[in-house]
């Protein structure tokens, strides 16, 4: 499935994931958006800097690679590494206390992070929206559940489960969503990439993909997907 992300060295992509291969998500992702060369773009928890580097690279637009777990400067090597030092800034930042001037950004884009702070209830009008340009975007993956489990865990899952592990249905993140009054929901669905982005990071060698391997082989292709939220800032 996946074009454009393909192209990049393998080994360094696995050497710099954190999870489910986020260059394929963050593709897929952007079938949906309006990008444009010089946009300014806010990669909230963007980990190692994949998805920012190939924002960079494919879009041409301006990327602020924040993290709160990868130190700037870590980040920053990276960016040089891949000749991208002018088009991406490293920040190290907490997503509840983001460095940034309100209506600043053409386009939000988080992978794989933004479940572990957006599913409180007012994290959207209170720390994300408000850095968007009104008629600008908003783009967010999670993992999530294809069915939210309204009888508890399944009995499989419930070794890996933890309390704030915070993955719900398309249905839950759109009824999320749709409280705030800052944003029109343009779209919310389930990632067609999501067994290719999961089989990228059960292989690489990394002692938390190492762990990940029993839980998809309990999960067993029944209960997790990828959910995508757009909208468009009010």
């Amino acid at each position: 499935m996946s074009k454009k992300s393909g192209n990049y060295d393998i080994i360094f992509v696995k050497e710099n994931m954190m999870g489910p291969n986020s260059m394929k998500i963050m593709e897929e992702l952007c079938e949906s958006l309006e990008l444009r060369k010089g946009m300014r773009v806010l990669d909230l928890g963007c980990g190692m800097g994949l998805t920012s580097i190939f924002l960079a690279k494919e879009y041409g637009v301006t990327v602020f690679a924040a993290d709160l777990w990868i130190s700037a400067t870590d980040n920053y090597e990276r960016f040089k590494f891949m000749g991208l030092e002018d088009r991406i800034i490293p920040i190290h930042a907490e997503a509840h206390d983001l460095p940034f001037a309100q209506e600043y950004f053409d386009l939000a884009v988080c992978v794989d992070a933004y479940h572990y702070f957006g599913a409180e209830r007012d994290y959207l009008s209170k720390h994300l929206a408000p850095l968007v340009k009104r008629g600008g975007q908003i783009a967010v993956a999670v993992p999530g559940l294809k069915e939210d489990f309204e009888d508890g865990v399944p009995e499989e899952l419930v070794p890996f489960w933890y309390d704030d592990m915070n993955l719900y249905s398309c249905k839950w993140w759109q009824n999320l969503w749709k409280a705030s009054d800052l944003v029109s929901i343009r779209e919310c669905r389930e990632l067609r990439c999501h067994d290719e982005a999961w089989a990228d990071w059960l292989t690489c060698d990394n002692e938390y993909a190492r762990q990940d391997i029993r839980m998809m082989e309990a999960e067993a292709g029944n209960y997790f997907n990828f959910v995508s939220i757009i909208a468009t800032r009010s």
